[in-house]
């Protein structure tokens, strides 16, 4: 099975500083849902791992959240492609949690869950801790220049195998040619 995971903000869609609070604020990056439905097609299982500590600090509920995400599925069922499942951690940054990256505890379920080995899977990410955690998870990072990506490479301090694409669209022409 070939497994593709990716980070939702930034990579996906336009971040925002403000957090994403509604289905209204979810705008996709320009080619990131022909990306998704790309890599459906040559038969990647694509899972969403992504922080949302938005719903922790009270900023929005895992009602919204739903909806958001019932968004993001329709926009992309629409072009093509398929996302097999959506992982979150609600927890604010203070929480000590194991899930929220860049611990690696998301990463690590959503390896048991499709029981696939770590080093077939690669993460797509714009921010360090999305590196750190498919790092310390065993899984390939891949860093993209969207979202936080370019001030992510600036500031340097990346796992040593990461790789560095412009966007979630070179990604998918490079790994579904």
């Amino acid at each position: 099975m070939k497994l593709i995971i990716l980070d939702r903000d930034g990579v996906i869609n336009h971040d925002s500083d403000a957090y994403i609070k509604s289905p209204e604020e979810w705008r996709p990056l320009p080619g990131s849902l022909e990306a998704i439905a790309r890599l459906t097609k040559a038969g990647f299982r694509v899972v969403v791992a992504t922080n949302q500590s938005g719903v922790g600090r009270g900023l929005f509920d895992l009602a919204t959240l739903a909806r958001i995400h019932a968004k993001m599925h329709q926009a992309v069922n629409q072009a093509g492609g398929h996302l097999d499942a959506i992982f979150f951690c609600p927890h604010p940054s203070d929480a000590q949690c194991h899930c929220r990256k860049p611990a690696p505890g998301m990463l690590e379920e959503i390896l048991r869950r499709f029981e696939v080995e770590a080093s077939s899977v690669t993460m797509v990410g714009d921010a360090l801790r999305d590196l750190q955690a498919a790092d310390t998870a065993g899984v390939r990072p891949i860093l993209v220049l969207t979202g936080k990506g370019r001030k992510t490479m600036q500031a340097g301090g990346l796992p040593a195998q990461t790789i560095v694409r412009v966007d979630l669209a070179a990604v998918a022409a490079e790994l579904a040619p």
